[in-house]
Order: C-alpha cells, then structure tokens, then sequence
C-alpha cells in the first residue's frame, strides 16, 4: 500500500511516500480503508520531534474517515462506513496517512451519514473537539462569546457549530495576524480583536470563552470574562503544554473552568455530532483540499500563514461523493 513514513524529525519534507506493506489483521483490531483524513497541528509537532513518546519510523495521522475491510469484531461489516480518531493512532502505531489503516475496534465508530466523503473527512478531530466545547459551554441565544484563535480549525468549525443553531448570536473572533481579520469577518464572526503576545487588545468582556490558545494565554483570558461565565480550554496553539496559574488568586471568582478533549469520544456522541450537522444544514467543507501524494504541501500549507480553516487529505483509494 502507499503510505507517508517518517523516518526522522524535520520539516514536512520528512514524510516520505513509498510503497509499505499492508497490516495484517490481528485479534481485537480492524482494517480500514482509508478514503480521508484531516490534517491536524499535534501531527505537525510530531512531525518536528516534539512528542517525545513517537518513536520512527513511523505512518502519522490521528483521524480517519473509510471503509471496513476486515474485521474481528462482529458489529463491524466490510464496507461499513466508520470514522476513527486519537487513542495513539498515529502515535504508538501507525496511523491514518496511508491508504490502509490498522486500528483497536473499540475507537473505530460506524456513523450513519449523507454527507460527501470529502465533509467526512473534515469532521472527526475537529468538529468533534469543537462540538464537545459547544456543548461544554452551554451556550444560548443572548450570551456573547469569544473564540480566541478564530482562524483555526476548531475555531471556524465551532463558528459554524454555533452559528448554525443560534445565526444571530454575536460572536466574537481573535487572531495574531491583522491580515487575516476581514476574512474572519467574511467567514461568519462579527467582530474582530487583535491578540497580541497573548494579550487581547481590548478591555471588553464575554459571557461564554472558547480558549484555543490553553495555557500561555489564560491568564489573560481570566481578565475578559464575565461573571458567571465559562471558559472552555481547548486547544493548545500557544505551544505552552502545562498551566501555570494559581487558581486563588489568578482565577476570578464565580467564574467555571472546563475542558474539552477529543479523548472523550463515542459512538453514539460521534452520531449526534453528525446528526447536528445535517439537522442544522451545517457547511462543513473544507477550506483545503489535498491528495496523499501531496500531503508534504499540506502540511507546508497548515505550518503557514497562509492557513485557514480544515485541511484534509483525500486518497489514496479511490472515493465518491454520496
């Protein structure tokens, strides 16, 4: 089978493409034909040497959307439409940038969808971390919210999430690059604010707070949130991996902290997460689209500044729309 296989840390030059042999099926574990994948930031730190437990060589990727084509588990059918994601996949053994994919059969979940396999694809991490964040913020109609680092993925896809249930809520959207503010404005957010080394230049403050920054912002977060409010941290695109604030004196008072981590995952949550999207005649296109033959541009596109939105990678096998 085609597979990207790193053999050591760098750039995206790194990932090699080159005829693998296909896993073969053990106790316990099923293979699924890879038709998608979304390319995700921790693969890039991966990519770069940055999570000390990987071992190389090594097949990356976190998430997949395919097919069954063999199985041990007796609920899983060949050609059973299925999405995987996290639990070591791409880790501690290979993952999904290949057109085959081995996986444990309790994180590999079926889903009933009538969406094109291309908007699969953009579903899995990112959608799920930001509709776990949507529901951990429990969010309604009149609060203002804040989603800091906007331009990313989790960020538009919970902008999509959000606006599609509630249209005329206000949300507001932050970014490091002033560039990038009149397309965030295009894209859906109604306001835009400038985050600059991790502090928001502006003084005003939100009911509901979606941090995608994580730790090396949230002090900062901590001075823009409203009584009662809740943030939600997420993502960790500050590179900073492990919080250094003292709740009693650097978190307000009456204010709930949560998380949400993609780790938490199910089938019938994942099926929910799709149900919402169709329900809510939710557009989850990608902003990106790329072949496995050309995943080193993809992630030459994601490190850049340039980047927007969902990147995914479609192939190597063959796929259609529904």
């Amino acid at each position: 089978m085609k597979a990207a296989v790193i053999y050591e840390a760098g750039g995206p030059e790194k990932l090699l493409i080159q005829e693998v042999a296909r896993p073969d099926v053990k106790e316990g574990w099923s293979l699924i034909k890879v038709i998608g994948r979304g390319i995700n930031h921790s693969e890039i730190f991966t990519r770069k040497g940055e999570s000390p437990s990987v071992k190389f060589p090594r097949i990356l990727g976190i998430e997949c959307v395919g097919v069954v084509e063999e199985s041990t588990s007796p609920t899983l059918v060949k050609g059973q439409k299925v999405v995987s994601l996290m639990g070591e996949m791409g880790r501690a053994f290979d993952g999904s940038y290949a057109e085959y994919c081995l996986l444990p059969n309790e994180q590999i979940y079926p889903i009933e969808s009538n969406l094109s396999w291309e908007e699969i694809a953009a579903v899995p991490e990112t959608y799920y971390t930001a509709y776990l964040s949507l529901m951990n913020l429990k969010i309604n109609e009149v609060d203002s919210v804040l989603v800091r680092a906007a331009t990313s993925g989790v960020g538009f896809a919970f902008l999509k999430l959000l606006k599609g249930k509630y249209p005329h809520i206000h949300v507001t959207g932050t970014t490091r690059n002033i560039e990038k503010m009149e397309l965030l404005l295009e894209s859906g957010f109604d306001e835009v604010i400038i985050d600059y080394q991790n502090e928001l230049q502006t003084s005003k403050k939100y009911d509901k707070i979606l941090d995608l920054v994580g730790p090396a912002a949230l002090k900062n977060t901590f001075k823009h949130i409203n009584k009662s409010g809740i943030i939600c941290v997420t993502g960790l695109l500050g590179n900073q991996w492990s919080f250094d604030f003292e709740p009693l004196v650097d978190m307000p008072g009456s204010v709930y902290l949560t998380t949400a981590l993609s780790a938490d995952r199910n089938e019938k949550e994942m099926n929910d997460l799709f149900a919402y999207i169709e329900n809510n005649h939710i557009n989850v296109k990608p902003e990106k689209i790329f072949t496995l033959d050309t995943i080193v541009e993809a992630h030459r596109y994601l490190e850049s500044s340039n980047s927007f939105g969902k990147v995914v990678v479609m192939g190597g096998n063959e796929y259609e729309n529904n």
